[in-house]
C-alpha cells in the first residue's frame, strides 16, 4: 500500500513542481539536513567511514560535492528516478515501502518526502557555488528557568548569507549535556528530570547553537544566606552568585587543620609536618593562612609539584624519548616553573621551539610529535584544551571545527622539520621555508591559518609558527586563557568549571561562565602569572569552604557550595607513605618494553614527584593511576577505586615493607620514649595532620598500653597502617 500511495503521490509532485513559481531544493541547504537529521548520513548509518551496504555518505552531510554524486551517480544512479520521482530508491526505503535496514523514517505527506520529491523532480541538482550559506544558527529561549516536570518547547532559526532566515526547528538535532537535569526529543521540546544546569545543543549545517537551563533546588533559604556569607575576592561573588540563583546554602569554613593539609597537598603535593601542623594551629593570627598560602608558593617543592604536573600535559617520558633528550626536556619544564614563567611565554617558546632538542629541551614538542596533524591536534590539547581530531576525518559532530579549519591549522606546521644533531639522541628542530599539507578530500592544501584567526599567505618564508604563536596567546584568544585557568582551578578545586578539564567544546558548557570569564580575565591582567591565580584560588572563601556537606547542598557535584574531596594521586600517595615512614621509594626507570628488563636506580631519596619520566617500574604507581603520557588527555590519569588497589594497601608490600623497615620513623619514636598519649598524637599529625579527637586519643593509647613493652613495636605499626589505609588519609578534603 506505501509503494501504491508513493506512486499516487508522484503524479501530485509532478504537477505541484512544474508550476513556474515553485523553488527548488537546494541540496545543500535542504536535502543535506534531513538525511542528518534522520540518521543516514550518521556514522551509525551511511556516514560510516566505510559505508553502510554499499552506499556512503559523508558524516553528517559535510562533503556535499561527494554525497551528491553518491546519490545520484553511484551504482548507475540507481537510487534516483527522476522520471518518476516517487519510484527512487532514495524515496522508497526511506518511507518504507521496500526493505530498508535503517527502518522507516518519514512519511510520504511529511514534509521531508515533499522536499526530496521535488529535489528529484527538478533534476537532483547539485550543491552551487552561489548558493546562501549559512552564518549563524540561533535557538530561543537562549535561556531558561525552569522546575522539574516543565516543559519547555525550542525554537530554531539558521541565517543565510544572502540575508534570509528560515525556522529549521524540524530538521536540528538536539542533544543534551546533562540528562540528569533535563532530556531532549527529536521535536526539540526538552523535559526537566531534576535540580542543577544543563544546556542543550541545536546542530544544524556544521552549525552550533546552545540552550541554557537553570532549574533551582527547592531550598527555602533566608536572603541572609547569601548577604552574610563571607567573601574574600571576585570568585566568591561570583560562586555566591550562582549559589543564590540555585538555591544551594555553602557549607561553613573549614578548621586550620583540614587548611593547612588541604592546602599543602593541592599546593606542593606533600604533608606538613608535625611541627608545621602544631605551629600553625597555635599561630593567633587572623593573617596566618594568607602567609601559609605565601610560604607554600616559594617553596622548592612547589617546583616539583608542577614540573611533574607539566610533564604530564607535555608528554614527557623515555618511551618516546631518548634519555638525555627526556631529561633536556624535563629541565626546560623545571626551569621555566623555577623561573615562574609567564604561561604565555611558556606556551610561545614550545610551539615556536628550534634548535637542538638538547640544548632546547622544548623542542622534543615536536620529535614527539612528529607530523603536521599531530602537532596540531597536541597543541590544541595542550593549550586550548579541545580536540580537534575528529574534523581530520570529517566536519566535528560534537563541535564547530570543520575539516577545512582542520587543515588550515594543521598546516601552520607543515614546514617543520628535523635533523639529526651531532650527538646521541639530538635532534634539530627548524623551520623550512616551502612545503604545505595536502587536504586529503581535496588533494589540494588549506591557506594556513590559525582557528578563527586570519589567513597567512601561502608562499611567505617566514616560520608560520610565528603567527601561531602570536594568536594563541592573545589575550582576545577566547580559548587559550580559559584552558589553563581551568586546568588549575580543577587542581584546587577537585572539579573544573568545565568537565573534563580538557574538553572546552562550545557543546560542553562551564557550571559558572560568569567566573571562568572574569578569571580568565583575572589571569591576563596579570600578564598570565599563573601563582597570581592560585593565590586568589587559595586566598578564596570558595577554596576554605569545609568539604562538610550541610542540608540542602548534599547533591551538588558542580557548584563549590562545598569543597570536593577527591582521592590523591598515585604519586602524592607514595610520597606521603614515604614521608610519614621516612622511609623513601627506591625508582627505577622501565625497560621492559625494549626487553632490558628494569633500568639503573634514580638516585636515592627521590620522591615520585620529582621523577622526570613516566617510564617508571612501580606497580604501586600502576595500580594506583599513574599516567603513561602517550596521549595529552586527563582521561590518562584515574583515581578510580579497584580490588587491586584494596589488596595492595592490606595486604602489597609498599606500606607494609615500609612499616616494618628497622630504621623507619617508628623505631626512632619508640627509641624517644614517648608516652602512649605523645605516640598517638604524633601518628594522627604526620597521616592527618590533626590532633586525636578525645575518643581516639583514649582509645589507640590503652590498646598500646595493653600490649607491655614486647609487643609496643607491632602494635605502632598496626595503628599507622590503620591510618594510612584510611580515606581520611588517602583523600583530600
Amino acid at each position: 500500500m506505501k509503494f501504491l500511495s508513493a506512486l499516487v503521490l508522484s503524479a501530485l509532485f509532478a504537477s505541484q513542481l512544474t508550476a513556474a513559481d515553485a523553488p527548488v531544493p537546494s541540496f545543500r541547504n535542504q536535502v543535506q539536513p534531513i538525511l542528518a537529521k534522520y540518521g543516514c548520513s550518521s556514522g551509525a548509518c551511511h556516514g560510516a567511514a566505510a559505508g553502510q551496504n554499499g552506499f556512503k555518505l559523508s558524516l553528517r552531510g559535510y562533503d556535499n560535492e561527494a554525497d551528491h554524486l553518491a546519490i545520484t551517480r553511484h551504482a548507475l544512479g540507481r537510487r534516483i528516478n527522476s522520471a518518476d520521482p516517487a519510484r527512487s530508491l532514495l524515496l522508497l526505503k526511506t518511507t518504507g515501502a521496500v526493505p530498508h535496514k535503517g527502518g522507516v523514517k518519514f512519511d510520504t505527506d511529511s514534509e521531508e518526502y515533499r522536499i526530496l520529491a521535488g529535489w528529484i523532480a527538478a533534476g537532483t541538482p547539485g550543491p552551487l557555488t552561489n548558493d546562501p550559506r549559512i552564518t549563524r544558527l540561533e535557538v530561543t529561549p537562549a535561556e531558561a528557568t525552569l522546575k522539574p516536570g516543565a516543559e519547555q518547547a525550542l525554537r530554531v532559526r539558521a541565517h543565510f548569507s544572502n540575508g534570509r532566515s528560515e525556522d529549521v526547528t524540524r530538521w536540528v538535532k538536539y542533544t543534551s549535556a546533562n540528562e540528569s537535569v533535563a532530556n531532549v526529543g527529536e521535536d526539540g521540546r526538552l523535559r526537566v528530570i531534576g535540580h542543577g544546569e544543563g544546556a542543550i545543543t541545536a546542530w544544524y549545517l556544521s552549525r552550533i547553537a546552545i540552550a541554557s537551563l537553570s532549574v533551582p533546588f527547592t531550598n527555602k533559604l533566608s536572603p541572609t544566606v547569601f548577604s552574610k556569607a563571607a567573601r574574600r575576592n571576585f570568585i566568591d561573588d561570583l560562586v555566591l552568585e550562582k549559589l543564590k540563583a540555585l538555591n544551594l546554602p555553602p557549607s561553613f569554613r573549614c578548621t586550620d587543620a583540614e587548611f593547612i593539609r588541604r592546602a599543602f597537598l593541592d599546593t606542593i603535593g606533600v604533608l606538613p609536618t608535625p611541627e608545621e601542623t602544631r605551629a600553625f594551629l597555635a599561630d593567633a593570627s587572623p593573617t596566618k593562612r594568607d602567609t601559609l598560602i605565601e610560604h607554600l608558593l616559594a617553596r622548592p617543592e612547589y617546583v616539583d609539584y608542577w614540573s611533574y604536573k607539566w610533564s604530564d600535559l607535555l608528554l614527557v617520558s623515555s618511551r618516546r624519548l631518548p634519555q638525555n633528550a627526556m631529561w633536556a626536556y624535563y629541565a626546560w619544564i623545571r626551569a621555566a616553573i623555577e623561573s615562574n614563567t609567564p604561561w604565555d611565554q611558556f606556551a610561545r617558546r614550545i610551539v615556536t621551539a628550534t634548535g637542538s632538542t638538547l640544548e632546547n629541551g622544548a623542542a622534543n614538542f615536536f620529535v614527539l610529535h612528529d607530523d603536521p596533524s599531530a602537532m596540531a591536534e597536541t597543541t590544541t590539547q595542550a593549550f586550548l584544551a579541545m580536540s580537534v581530531n575528529c574534523a581530520k576525518c570529517h566536519n566535528h559532530p560534537m563541535e564547530k571545527w570543520t575539516n577545512d579549519e582542520y587543515f588550515g591549522f594543521a598546516n601552520l606546521f607543515a614546514r617543520v622539520r628535523t635533523k639529526n644533531g651531532s650527538g646521541e639522541g639530538d635532534r634539530i628542530i627548524f623551520a623550512a621555508t616551502e612545503g604545505n599539507l595536502i587536504q586529503p578530500r581535496t588533494g589540494k592544501p588549506q591557506p594556513p591559518r590559525p582557528l578563527e584567526g586570519k589567513v597567512l599567505p601561502m608562499d611567505a618564508p617566514t616560520d608560520r609558527r610565528a603567527a601561531l604563536a602570536d594568536w594563541l596567546t592573545a589575550r582576545e584568544n577566547p580559548y587559550f586563557t580559559r584552558a589553563i585557568v581551568n586546568r588549575v582551578w580543577a587542581n584546587f578545586l577537585g572539579v573544573g568549571l568545565v568537565e573534563a578539564v580538557d574538553d572546552l567544546r562550545v557543546t560542553n558548557p562551564s557550571s559558572n561562565e560568569k567566573l571562568l570569564s572574569a578569571a580568565a580575565k583575572f589571569l591576563a591582567d596579570q600578564r598570565f602569572d599563573l601563582k597570581s591565580l592560585m593565590r586568589a584560588i587559595l586566598q578564596s572563601e570558595t577554596y576554605q569552604r569545609s568539604s562538610q556537606t550541610i542540608a540542602g547542598n548534599e547533591a551538588d557535584t558542580r557548584f563549590y557550595s562545598h569543597y570536593f574531596a577527591r582521592r590523591l594521586t598515585a604519586e602524592v600517595i607514595l610520597d606521603a607513605a614515604s614521608q610519614v615512614t621516612s622511609v623513601p621509594t627506591e625508582f627505577r626507570q622501565d625497560l621492559r618494553n625494549a626487553n632490558r628488563g628494569v633500568g639503573p636506580a634514580y638516585p636515592a631519596g627521590l620522591r615520585a614527584m620529582q621523577l622526570p619520566d613516566a617510564n617508571i617500574a612501580s606497580y604501586f604507581l600502576k595500580t594506583f593511576g599513574h599516567p603513561d603520557r602517550t596521549q595529552t588527555c586527563e582521561c590518562e590519569r584515574t583515581s578510580q577505586p579497584s580490588v587491586a588497589q584494596m589488596l595492595h594497601i592490606a595486604n602489597g608490600d609498599t606500606l607494609n615493607g615500609k612499616l616494618k623497615s628497622p630504621a623507619n620513623r617508628l623505631a626512632k619514636l619508640l627509641t624517644a620514649k614517648l608516652t602512649g598519649e605523645q605516640l598517638v598524637e604524633e601518628s594522627f599529625l604526620l597521616t592527618l595532620a590533626r590532633r586525636p579527637t578525645a575518643d581516639e586519643l583514649k582509645r589507640s593509647a590503652e590498646i598500646l598500653a595493653s600490649t607491655g613493652e614486647a609487643g609496643r613495636r607491632e602494635t605502632l605499626e598496626d595503628l599507622f597502617w590503620a591510618l594510612l589505609s584510611t580515606k581520611e588519609f588517602l583523600f583530600n578534603h
